[in-house]
């Protein structure tokens, strides 16, 4: 796919996509990878931590260690690459200066002691699931994009974290949302089925 084709909207991205376990052999351009990225990383972050973490895999040898690690699913082995998709809240709280906004300068000091002493409040577990949560929304704006972009992509669940971590040499605290499968597409996929809006929304005017 040429990185100038057509780009969906979020509402056509949001109809069309699907997941996809089988791919061509083409390689994705960096320059395409980046721009996926460069969308997903708007997603809302609370105080604008972002404590998102990717990894972009597409060297074969560790793609298949990932297939092992993912209990041997083929669209890892398939895929043109593999995005890790982590959560690191150490890492983002250790690096405070990197997400306070410019225009809160001026309260950077107070701000940063204020959010370090509210995670540190709630301790290191419930932390680590607050930065978990917060990736998933990551997560979902990163599979839209890539399917705006006109990449298909399989995102799984399925895997050994403790592997998939040990791959990466990577510390204890940093847990996986998912990671994701992706290429282009060389299937259609299942069709969506989903709840109509009333099996699952409840209007209280």
């Amino acid at each position: 796919m040429s990185t100038t084709a057509t780009v969906l909207n979020v509402a056509e991205a949001a109809e069309s996509r699907v997941s996809i376990r089988k791919y061509t052999d083409e390689p994705i351009p960096r320059e395409l990878i980046e721009k996926v990225l460069d969308a997903a990383r708007r997603a809302p972050s609370p105080w604008n931590i972002q404590p998102w973490r990717v990894w972009v895999v597409s060297n074969p040898e560790l793609k298949l260690k990932l297939q092992e690690a993912a209990y041997g699913q083929p669209q890892v082995g398939a895929a043109a690459s593999v995005l890790i998709v982590a959560s690191d809240m150490t890492d983002a709280l250790a690096k405070a200066d990197d997400f306070i906004h410019p225009g809160m300068a001026a309260k950077k000091d107070d701000l940063v002691a204020s959010i370090r002493a509210n995670f540190e409040k709630m301790g290191e577990e419930a932390s680590r699931q607050w930065g978990f949560a917060e990736s998933n929304i990551f997560l979902g704006y990163l599979l839209l994009a890539l399917e705006a972009y006109g990449i298909g992509s399989s995102p799984m669940l399925g895997f050994d974290p403790a592997k998939v971590r040990e791959l990466l040499d990577l510390p204890e605290h940093v847990t996986f949302p998912a990671i994701v499968a992706i290429g282009f597409k060389a299937e259609e996929g299942f069709n969506q089925f989903r709840h109509p809006i009333d099996r699952f929304t409840t209007f209280l005017d």
